[in-house]
């Protein structure tokens, strides 16, 4: 990375310092608006014992399920096991640390960690295993969690379209988690499908502004369908 220019032109440089054992954060939901690419260099990568934070971990074979099958994720916090019999069966054996966490809750998490703020009280999960250990206390009648905060050593993120000075633009469904996990991490890596010139992005459409963005990679996309369904 060059000044204001985000753009790097290889795998290898987006991920530069990504080691064993760190924290990661990938965007998406289900198969829809995952960085593909960053986690396939992740996988050749061979890094290994991460904590990955997800709304879930892909399928068998594509996606966080990648890493799954190599045995590099040690703790998974995710809100949803999903369409991956791999994630489950290494959940309930007790081979890989599933910390799972209402969806509401976790997008909060990172949310505040992005925001710089430790941790906050949440109704969600009270009296349920989820609070089990937790601080709580009682406001207004009612009872709530202090949940901390998620911060992670990296986020992966996937948008649409970019400038070089790293301003996002999300489509559809995959504006799920990436805008918050692109506050998150101390190093944000957005692979996406388009970059443009400074300037030529529209300022009203921005959803994420380039100063929480370290890097930038133009990826090719497969945009996997998790369930297909038809219509009779």
């Amino acid at each position: 990375m060059s000044g204001f220019n985000k753009v790097v032109s290889t795998y290898q440089q987006a991920l530069a310092g990504l080691t064993d054992n760190m924290t990661i954060m990938v965007g998406g939901f289900g198969l829809c608006g995952i960085p593909e690419g960053l986690i396939a260099e992740m996988a050749r990568m061979q890094v290994r014992g991460l904590t990955a934070i997800s709304n879930n971990a892909g399928v068998d074979d594509f996606g966080l399920g990648l890493l799954l099958q190599q045995r590099q994720i040690r703790t998974m916090i995710a809100s949803y096991v999903g369409e991956n019999a791999l994630f489950e069966q290494q959940m309930l054996s007790g081979e890989l640390d599933v910390i799972l966490t209402p969806q509401g809750t976790l997008a909060e998490k990172i949310r505040a960690a992005g925001a710089g703020i430790p941790a906050f009280y949440t109704a969600t999960g009270y009296g349920t295993p989820v609070a089990e250990g937790k601080e709580t206390r009682e406001f207004n009648g009612r009872h709530y969690v202090l949940e901390p905060a998620l911060p992670a050593d990296f986020a992966l993120i996937k948008a649409w379209k970019a400038d070089t000075m790293g301003n996002l633009i999300y489509r559809h469904t995959a504006a799920n988690f990436n805008p918050v996990m692109a506050t998150a991490g101390k190093i944000t890596v957005a692979e996406v499908e388009l970059i443009v010139p400074a300037g030529e992005l529209d300022a009203n459409h921005v959803h994420t502004p380039g100063i929480y963005v370290d890097r930038l990679i133009v990826g090719q996309f497969e945009k996997r369908i998790e369930k297909r369904t038809v219509r009779g």
